[in-house]
């Protein structure tokens, strides 16, 4: 989760969502309720049952907006550098894990989309789109010689997997020995798998 998207929250809306998200940070989803949000929200709560049933509708909504905003400034834009493109990106996931409540915030918020459809069908599409992403950047690297011949599809599936394990594993078990050597696993096989030779196609 970004923080830098609700930043400068405009309207009322994204007021709510920056709430939303502020207290989901703080909470975590099992502990969050209306009450909660409406205490990081600067207007009556009363405007959150008008606009919402209840907590679920504004997490799907919350997280439907950061992916909406991740798409715009990253899945949109040209690929001029892939390496440092994926390298942020890695970084980025990294330091998210580190935060101390958001592996678990996370994985509570996967773990619903095994009963209930809305986020089912939001991390159907979250994973999309990060498999998008990290395919748009693999094969930019190809074209461009950055990167070594590879299939871009499944070195992006390979990726979103250890971080995956990683999520998990940080929900459970933050202990930052073997973060760190799990950082420098994925390291080593970008290194070999990804970076390697490079080879001009022609």
């Amino acid at each position: 989760m970004n923080t830098d998207t609700f930043d400068d929250p405009e309207g009322t809306r994204e007021e709510i969502l920056a709430a939303t998200y502020r207290a989901l940070d703080k909470y975590g989803y099992s502990d969050l309720t209306i009450q909660r949000i409406g205490d990081e929200f600067d207007k009556s709560t009363s405007l959150l049952y008008y606009h919402y049933e209840n907590k679920d509708e504004l997490v799907i909504e919350t997280l439907e907006y950061l992916l909406d905003a991740f798409e715009t400034e990253f899945t949109e834009s040209d690929v001029t550098d892939p390496r440092e493109r994926l390298e942020e990106f890695l970084a980025q996931t990294f330091a998210t894990l580190t935060e101390s409540t958001r592996p678990r915030t996370l994985l509570e918020l996967r773990a619903r989309a095994a009963h209930d459809e809305r986020y089912r069908r939001h991390f159907e599409r979250s994973d999309q789109v990060f498999k998008d992403y990290l395919s748009e950047l693999l094969n930019a690297g190809v074209e461009s010689g950055t990167f070594r011949d590879l299939d871009p599809q499944a070195v992006s599936t390979t990726i979103l997997l250890f971080l995956d394990g990683a999520l998990l594993r940080c929900a459970v078990n933050p202990n930052e020995a073997w973060k760190n050597q799990a950082q420098t696993e994925i390291e080593t096989y970008l290194k070999t798998r990804v970076y390697g030779q490079s080879v001009t196609r022609n």
